[in-house]
Parts: structure tokens; C-alpha cells; sequence
């Protein structure tokens, strides 16, 4: 290939790139406007807010699931460019693991062990494993639509991408009703329900992103 040819080529291939972020920042702020009016509109926040986010766990909790949307989303934002290395980016997961494990074990030597299993139950499992994936729809969709645009290299790990990141955003939504704040509960009922959205997303998006 000339120099030239080259040249040219990666200069169409810049502003696709470039579109394709715009495309999704898009889709993920017009995705979380629409899931945080269904929260409002439906359950709506938890009554005591106002005092419950200036406790430790809540801060946690808030905290965990934006950390996971953030690390999420930023993978999403590579997926749909071929030929881009996602192994930084999923390395990067590993910095919520890490901080709910160790949440985890904290609360573990605070509670006695009587109180471990109340606190993994919670009072709001069933309705935690049903509403972060509605919550998670609408930034589903968006995602998906505009990585159809894109070409990524793998579209099943690119609808599970997706899938992560409308997961996480719904579960940070959801995080400011739900009135169950223990890490373990966080750390099975989230994950649980983040990772139906994830499944959902690789097998819509293998069939879905195909190039």
C-alpha cells in the first residue's frame, strides 16, 4: 500500500471512530435519562435518602455501582472499533471486584454470624432481580443500535459489553431506592441481576451485530 492510500485511509477511518463515541455517549445519556424517569415515576427514591447516603454502606453502595458503570462503559466505548485491544479495559473490572470483596469480608468481621444470612436475603431480593433489568432497557437498546453501526470484531463480547454497562447504570439507579445497603446482599442480588443483563446482551448480540 502507498503512503498516500494510507494516509487516506486512516483519515476515513478517524471520524468513524470519532461518530461512533458521539453515537454512544449519546445512547448512554439518553439511555439513563429514560431509566432514571421509569425509577421516578414508578418507585421513585428511598424516603430517607437524605440520611441514609451519609452512611458508610450507602456511600458504598452508590459508589461500587458507579465504579462499575464508569469501567463498563468505557469498555463499551472500544468494542465497536475493530482491530482495538479490550484487555486494559477488562483488566479494569477487576477494580470493583476488588472493592466488593473487600467490602464483603469487612462486613463479615463486623456482623455476627447470626445476622449474615438476614443481611445476604435482604428484604427486596425478587424485586432487585426484576427491576435492574427493566431499569437497564433503555441504555440496552441504545447501545446495541449504535454498535450496530460500528463493526466490532466480536459481537457477542460486544453485546455482553453492553449488557455489562446498562446492567451497572441500572443497578446505580436502582441503588438510590433499594432500602437493602450490606454488601452481601449488594454482592449477590446486584451481581446476579447485572449479569441476566450481560447474558441478555451476548446472545441479542450475537445474532444482532453481526458483520
Amino acid at each position: 500500500m502507498k503512503t498516500n492510500d494510507l494516509i487516506s485511509l486512516l483519515a476515513e477511518d478517524a471520524p468513524v471512530g470519532m461518530r461512533l463515541g458521539r453515537m454512544l455517549a449519546l445512547a448512554l445519556v439518553a439511555g439513563g435519562v429514560v431509566s432514571a424517569l421509569v425509577l421516578l415515576s414508578t418507585v421513585g427514591v428511598r424516603p430517607n435518602l437524605a440520611t441514609a447516603i451519609e452512611t458508610a454502606r450507602v456511600l458504598f453502595k452508590i459508589g461500587f455501582t458507579l465504579v462499575l458503570a464508569i469501567v463498563a462503559c468505557r469498555l463499551v466505548f472500544l468494542v465497536g472499533q475493530p482491530g482495538r485491544s479490550l484487555k486494559a479495559r477488562g483488566f479494569q473490572l477487576a477494580v470493583p471486584g476488588l472493592l466488593l470483596a473487600i467490602a464483603v469480608v469487612s462486613e463479615l468481621l463486623v456482623l455476627p454470624s447470626q445476622a449474615w444470612t438476614a443481611s445476604l436475603i435482604g428484604r427486596n431480593a425478587g424485586f432487585c432481580l426484576f427491576f435492574i433489568p427493566v431499569l437497564s432497557l433503555a441504555p440496552l437498546a441504545g447501545f446495541l443500535i449504535v454498535l450496530r453501526n460500528g463493526a466490532p470484531d466480536n459481537p457477542g463480547l460486544a453485546g455482553a459489553s453492553a449488557g455489562l454497562a446498562a446492567g451497572a447504570i441500572a443497578a446505580l439507579l436502582y441503588a438510590f431506592h433499594c432500602p437493602d445497603d450490606s454488601p452481601l446482599f449488594l454482592s449477590v442480588w446486584y451481581s446476579i441481576a447485572v449479569l441476566l443483563v450481560t447474558a441478555a446482551g451476548y446472545f441479542v448480540g450475537r445474532r444482532w451485530l453481526r458483520w
